[in-house]
């Protein structure tokens, strides 16, 4: 799907055709919109680099365009892994500027609806690094929903003696694990876009691209540091749910001897031999009974005091 916004007086619009000083939307574009796009003037094969999920970070520039490719973050809430990272191409020509992504963004709404008050199509460079800090913006956002997601695995975890909350934590350690990488290739080509100086001409530009940089160290840090967290909190938690399987074992084994004694006492006054209060009055019975709850008593008691249960 292509769709075209422009900068006006009252905001960014969308156009029903292509104007300079736009910005072209392409999201899963069709064998007919990429023809378009061609004819714009965008090279088929950063299209398909743009479309290739397995693509990694990079700039290329010619005296004509600029193509910038970084790696955006991804929710799969129905996935094996929750988080993941897809490539977002951004080209720039002339006075046009067009990303191309696999998926339709919430960022790219972010963009069209002004949540930056400097943001205009027409500055096409000042626009690539709004989408660069945005990214960044969206990769904290995703670190924390992780951590939340993980506060609760721990609660669940402290009473499990499955394996089912352990195998969500690796869902989420891979998801840090595509996070960290796309971060880090997104860091060494901003690093490379910085030192091509194409956002020099204005300061507004250079602080901003700082900004990035800084947005996206601290994405890098907050990943490695919950990367690690994670980490250890799985070793922890596969020790508790191995205490908590032998705590299960320990209680049944009690309960096993606790349950067998009445039965061992009833047995053994039942075999059909000369055995003490075998002439006794009828009170023999309770007698009996009497002894085999005082062995269950003092079995439960013994258990109780080892914190069997």
């Amino acid at each position: 799907m292509l769709t075209i916004y422009k900068t006006t007086e009252g905001g960014i619009e969308e156009l029903k055709s292509m104007e300079n000083g736009a910005w072209v939307k392409a999201v899963d574009p069709t064998a007919e919109e990429i023809q378009q796009l061609v004819q714009w003037g965008v090279d088929p094969d950063y299209i398909n680099n743009s479309l290739d999920l397995d693509e990694m970070p990079r700039m290329e520039r010619d005296d004509e365009y600029t193509f910038i490719l970084i790696r955006i973050p991804h929710r799969q809430p129905e996935s094996d892994i929750p988080y993941t990272t897809i490539p977002l191409g951004i080209f720039i020509k002339g006075n046009m500027i067009v990303t191309i992504c696999r998926y339709e963004k919430e960022m790219f709404q972010v963009l069209a609806n002004r949540k930056y008050r400097l943001l205009k199509t027409g500055k096409r460079y000042r626009f690539a690094l709004y989408i660069f800090l945005e990214t960044a913006t969206r990769y904290l956002t995703h670190l924390r929903e992780i951590n939340r997601m993980t506060e609760t695995i721990e609660d669940q975890l402290q009473k499990s003696t499955r394996n089912r909350e352990v195998l969500e934590l690796l869902k989420y350690q891979k998801s840090l694990t595509y996070f960290a990488t796309a971060l880090r290739s997104n860091e060494v080509m901003m690093e490379r876009v910085q030192r091509t100086q194409i956002f020099n001409y204005y300061e507004e530009d250079q602080d901003l691209l700082e900004d990035v940089l800084t947005e996206n160290q601290q994405a890098i840090q907050m990943t490695s540091i919950n990367a690690e967290i994670l980490s250890s909190m799985m070793d922890a938690f596969a020790s508790i749910i191995s205490n908590n399987l032998n705590g299960v074992m320990k209680a049944l084994a009690a309960l096993t001897i606790i349950v067998s004694l009445p039965g061992t006492v009833a047995g053994f006054f039942g075999m059909n031999v000369m055995l003490p209060l075998s002439d006794a009055e009828p009170t023999a019975f309770l007698i009996v009974f009497g002894i085999a709850l005082a062995l269950t008593a003092v079995a439960t008691f013994i258990f109780y005091k080892r914190d069997w249960f």
